[in-house]
């Protein structure tokens, strides 16, 4: 058995919308309560896709919507009750808005799972557990579909998460 390094990572293409959807449905199906999740990348990279597939993955039945003008929303997964955040910082600041948000009362909520669209804007609150993905366009031509995505999982749990998905990952 190969021995955890202090971060791991993958990355991935996208050739579509649809499938950056089916990669985070994949990694939403491994989610686990306690799970934060940080997605960084320009206006436009696939962010937002890409949490919506989360969501699905992860049992929410309702579709997640872009909480760029509430910041926060809130989704409960029918039958265990964990429930999904799906934050958007493109409209705050820095950490000390992020911070006046209450967003560091609910990191590392073990029956919550965090998706956090503009996680570099609170980079300091991340907990050190936790699985960044890095979204761009491929050759930096925002006129493309296809997409990179860079994944790097820090901490034990979202190392394991990021090994489970790699698995899963492949035959997409």
């Amino acid at each position: 058995m190969n021995s955890l390094s202090e971060n791991e990572s993958l990355e991935l293409a996208s050739n579509s919308p649809e499938q950056t959807r089916r990669l985070g449905a994949c990694l939403g199906a491994l989610l686990e309560g306690g799970a934060v999740i940080c997605l960084e990348g320009p206006l436009g990279s696939g962010k937002t896709c890409l949490a919506q597939g989360i969501g699905q993955g992860f049992g929410v039945t309702q579709p997640l919507i872009s909480p760029t003008f509430v910041l926060v929303r809130e989704y409960v997964r029918p039958g265990d009750g964990l429930k999904l955040y799906h934050v958007d910082l493109y409209r705050v600041s820095g950490p000390a808005e992020a911070i006046s948000l209450g967003v560091e009362e609910w990191l590392g909520d073990a029956h919550a799972v965090f998706v956090i669209e503009w996680a570099e804007r609170m980079r300091e609150l991340v907990p050190p557990d936790h699985l960044w993905i890095r979204l761009d366009f491929a050759g930096g031509n925002a006129g493309q579909e296809r997409r990179l995505l860079d994944f790097t999982a820090r901490g034990r749990r979202h190392i394991d998460l990021l090994r489970k998905f790699r698995n899963i990952a492949a035959e997409i």
